[in-house]
């Protein structure tokens, strides 16, 4: 199983990590850390040193409850370090955090190379045509509800079995449109109870029927801390457990704050399924 990005032909039988880079003031961990130019440079930097394959950049915080932004200020965020980042790391693979399409459309014409949508196309009906257009790997995400309400008593009768129902559904509608790229993200988190997520986890594995890589993105969320009774600054090393379980399961893509250790984490799990009996 592969994708292209960027005329570039990314293998997934071996997992890759995707770094993320928040340019957000108020993310639920890393908000406000990278609002200079030294502060985003250095950072994606470790990340690529680290591994990762690709580098994910939000400017519309996605946390539960989050302040609502105006397109035009996620877009004087968001194209600027765009244009900074490929002029700097002229092989970057960059993917843009947005569900919305003109965002979307600016930023792959500023050197983005994927979309993350985390309405998987559900808050901005134009979201497909333009990954159409463009033919660039989409990643799909699964949410009830937007940031703003996602959280408010989300209810499954079987949460798997709506998800799968979900992506069929959307990924019909993007094949009708000739998109071929599409990463399929269960979305943990939004509009789940941290009871809904554990299930996802513990059954991701019946995603793979979809064919289609898959991508987690668990990486200190509270989904999390709340189990261990913490805080995101301390999830490091929880994140790398819950990683490792969903790597075990299938996963292709991680999404991730914390490079070095899921690098580390694919490598094992990646070792222990080649050893044979």
């Amino acid at each position: 199983m592969h994708i292209t990005c960027k005329g570039n032909s990314i293998d997934l039988s071996t997992p890759k990590v995707m770094g993320i880079l928040n340019i957000t003031p108020d993310s639920f961990y890393d908000g406000g850390k990278y609002n200079s130019e030294k502060a985003i440079l250095k950072q994606t930097k470790k990340m690529l040193k680290q591994g990762a394959t690709f580098i994910d950049i939000g400017a519309y915080s996605s946390r539960p409850n989050a302040k609502h932004i105006s397109e035009e200020e996620e877009l004087n965020r968001i194209l600027p370090v765009i244009e900074l980042l490929v002029q700097e790391f002229p092989n970057i693979l960059i993917s843009v955090d947005t569900f919305r399409s003109n965002v979307a459309d600016k930023s792959i014409k500023a050197g983005a190379c994927m979309i993350n949508d985390i309405s998987g196309g559900t808050l901005d009906n134009k979201m497909f045509k333009i990954i159409a257009k463009h033919q660039v790997p989409y990643i799909l995400m699964h949410i009830k509800g937007t940031p703003q309400n996602m959280q408010q008593n989300p209810t499954y009768k079987n949460v798997v079995e709506e998800i799968t129902t979900f992506f069929t559904k959307k990924v019909k509608e993007l094949k009708q449109l000739k998109v071929t790229d599409i990463v399929l993200d269960v979305g943990f988190g939004f509009g789940k109870t941290v009871t809904h997520n554990y299930e996802i986890l513990n059954r991701l594995e019946e995603f793979q029927n979809l064919n289609m890589p898959i991508l987690v993105g668990m990486s200190r969320k509270s989904m999390l801390y709340k189990v261990l009774d913490s805080n995101a600054t301390k999830m490091r090393n929880a994140t790398t457990v819950v990683n490792t379980i969903a790597l075990q399961k299938g996963a292709q893509i991680v999404r991730v704050h914390d490079v070095k250790e899921t690098i580390e984490a694919i490598k094992i799990t990646t070792y222990i399924s080649s050893v044979k009996d």
